[in-house]
Formats: structure tokens, C-alpha cells, sequence
């Protein structure tokens, strides 16, 4: 079997460029509506969204490969990075190095890219792992560089990246290339296209012992602002992870292969599907403010927590909606305590009201 890397016309990719040209237009449309759309949210909420948007990137991002972090404590990492807040006792490595990854990429999405940037990047994510042998460099090892799945003596082999000694001309191909197609670069590439390219092209080479997939959607994300100018907040490794299979499933089948038109169209409409999902965000807290202003004051110390803990559920706030024994559980109200005051935010307008008896559920009310 022959791998892309293995083409005599590697490192060439080729597509059909105007395969792309709509989701590129439907891309920059977007853009500008998230733009403007930010430039509504206070001040206060802009940090907040912030942090939560890069957030649950990183969650997510290290959820694609199997690892599962703690929201609370990323979230404080990424305030304590930003300078918005003390670092908080506790936290894993991996929560803390995620976290400084995502603030460098955000701070740093402009400069071009160098080894160094990549290699920072790793030791971050590496931080505290004792596994791994070579961190905050390319690989070295002379085994194979495999991405495999099963059961020992069941293995399948899924790709198998260029050997490390390969590994110096290798990234310094990409380098020059990622720099070159950049906006003010001698060759730019369209955004979509140029941050698709970007993740196939680097996960193809697979260049360090553990993390390449998150550093390649590291990679795609700065594509993204570099083209546009500015920090994307995308909710791109969110997006992915929703449908973490069909992802593998279209990597794998673009590793063996120079033509990646069907790639190309996958990546970009999943980072329109990643600006629709933050550009509903970003709406969200618009229509909280809303909801504050509207009510400010109108509430007592136990609405006050209960309305709390439904927005920080987010959009799709509590499953199914809130219910009495939630707001209890909240409030350490009594029963009859929860009813009345429940019954006060429907007539206030804070919350619809569906359902009945032990069925009756609660939503916020962001008309």
C-alpha cells in the first residue's frame, strides 16, 4: 500500500479549487457576522465568552483523542493566562499545558510559523507526560510512526507516517509552505483551503512522538486568523468531535491520495457548520444581557442562583428543561418554596413553562 507521502508528487496536493469557491464566499460571509455580532456583547460577557469559547476548544480538542479534562479547572487556567485572575490551586499538567497552548495560538496567531512555535506548542501539551521520550522536538525513534487500532494480533494499520529521519526537510517543507500561502506570503491560498491543507499535510507527517492531531487543528485555527486578521473563536475541535468518526473516517482515506478535493470539502463545511455553532454563542449572550436588563432586580437570592446555573448550562440549557427537583437540588429551597417561585419568574417572564404535574418543565425566556 502506498501512502501519500510515498507519491512522487509529494508534498503536491491537488483539488478542485472550484469545488470551494461557495463554502470560501459562505466563510468570509460568516466572518463579518460574527464580527459584528461580538462587537454587541459588553465588555464583561466579551471576556467571558472568550474564555469559554477557548474553553471548550481545548476540552474538546483533547476529547477528540481520547483525553478527558476538567472544564472548571481549563477555564482557570485560561483566565490566570490572560491576566484575568489568580491560578487556582490544582489542575493537571495536561489542563494547564492545554491552556497555555490555546492562549499562544489566540496571542500569537499572526507571527509566522516556525519550528519553535511547534515545538513550544508540544512541551505544553507534553506537559507531565512521562511516556513520551521526545518532547519539544521532532520524533527520532526508528520504528515506524503508525496510527493503528484493535487488539494485539487484530492490529490495523491506518497510516503509517514518513520515518524520522526525515523528519528536518520534512517540516521545513511545511514551514516554508504554510508561510508562503499565508495572506501576505508569495503564494496565498483562499482560508478554507489553505487551513484544510494545512491539517492533511501536517498529520500526513506526523512529525512528533504524541499530539499531532491537536497541533494540526492548532495549525488550522491559525490558518483561519491569519487570513482573517483576527483570532477566529472558532468552535472548530467542537465541531469535529460531535462526529469524531466521520473525521478519522475522511483522514484516513485522504492519507493515500494527492488528490484531497473530497477533504477540502468535508474541512469546510465543517468549519462553516464551527462558525454557525459560535455564532450562536455569541447570540446567547447577547440575549442574556437582554434578559438582565430586562429583569435586573427582580429577583430574590435563590432565583438569583437558580437563573445562574441555567445560562452557565449554556444554549441547550438543562436536558429536557429544568424541573422542580433541579431547582431544588439549586436552591436547597422546600418544595413549596420551589412552587412559589417558579410560579414568580413565569409570571415575570424569566421562564416559558411546559408540561404538567411531574412532567413540567422550565426554559429560559430569551425572546
Amino acid at each position: 500500500m502506498a501512502w501519500n507521502w510515498e507519491e512522487a508528487t509529494w508534498p503536491h496536493f491537488t483539488y478542485d479549487a472550484t469545488a470551494l469557491e461557495s463554502l470560501e464566499a459562505e466563510f468570509l460571509l460568516r466572518s463579518g457576522e460574527f464580527i459584528g455580532a461580538f462587537k454587541h456583547v459588553s465588555q464583561g460577557d466579551r471576556e467571558n465568552l472568550r474564555i469559554e469559547l477557548i474553553g471548550d476548544e481545548a476540552l474538546k480538542t483533547s476529547e477528540i483523542e481520547g483525553e478527558i479534562l476538567d472544564r472548571d479547572s481549563v477555564q482557570s487556567s485560561l483566565r490566570y493566562q490572560f491576566g484575568l485572575g489568580d491560578q487556582q490551586a490544582g489542575g493537571s499538567p495536561a489542563e494547564r499545558g492545554i491552556a497555555q497552548m490555546m492562549v499562544d495560538l489566540y496571542l500569537n496567531f499572526s507571527k509566522p510559523l516556525t519550528d519553535e512555535t511547534m515545538f513550544r506548542w508540544h512541551s505544553m501539551l507534553m506537559r507531565g507526560d512521562r511516556t513520551i521520550k521526545t518532547i519539544g522536538t521532532y520524533r527520532t525513534h526508528p520504528e515506524p510512526m503508525q496510527v493503528v487500532s484493535g487488539a494485539i494480533g487484530q492490529r490495523k494499520v491506518h497510516f503509517e507516517a514518513p520515518p524520522s529521519e526525515s523528519m528536518a526537510n520534512e517540516m521545513a517543507a511545511f514551514v516554508q509552505w504554510f508561510n508562503d500561502t499565508g495572506p501576505d506570503g508569495p503564494h496565498p491560498l483562499p482560508a478554507l483551503a489553505r487551513s484544510a491543507i494545512a491539517h492533511v499535510y501536517f498529520a500526513s507527517i506526523h512529525p512528533f512522538e504524541d499530539g499531532n492531531g491537536r497541533i494540526a487543528r492548532a495549525l488550522a485555527e491559525k490558518s483561519l486568523a491569519q487570513n482573517l486578521g483576527q483570532p477566529t473563536l472558532i468552535a472548530l475541535a467542537y465541531t469535529i468531535e460531535r462526529r469524531r468518526k466521520a473525521y478519522y473516517d475522511v483522514l484516513e482515506h485522504n492519507n493515500k491520495s494527492m488528490e484531497i478535493t473530497n477533504w477540502l470539502l468535508y474541512f469546510g463545511n465543517t468549519v462553516l457548520e464551527a462558525q454557525e455553532n459560535t455564532n450562536k454563542r455569541v447570540d446567547f449572550y447577547i440575549a442574556k444581557t437582554k434578559f438582565y436588563e430586562r429583569l435586573r432586580g427582580q429577583f430574590n437570592a435563590r432565583q438569583e442562583k437558580a437563573i445562574a446555573r441555567i445560562f452557565k448550562e449554556g444554549i441547550g440549557g438543562f436536558k429536557g428543561g429544568l424541573s422542580a427537583e433541579n431547582y431544588i437540588s439549586i436552591t436547597k429551597a422546600s418544595r413549596a418554596t420551589a412552587t412559589r417561585d417558579l410560579q414568580d419568574l413565569v409570571a415575570k417572564g424569566a421562564l416559558t413553562r411546559t408540561g404538567e404535574l411531574r412532567h413540567t418543565r422550565y426554559h429560559l425566556n430569551l425572546d
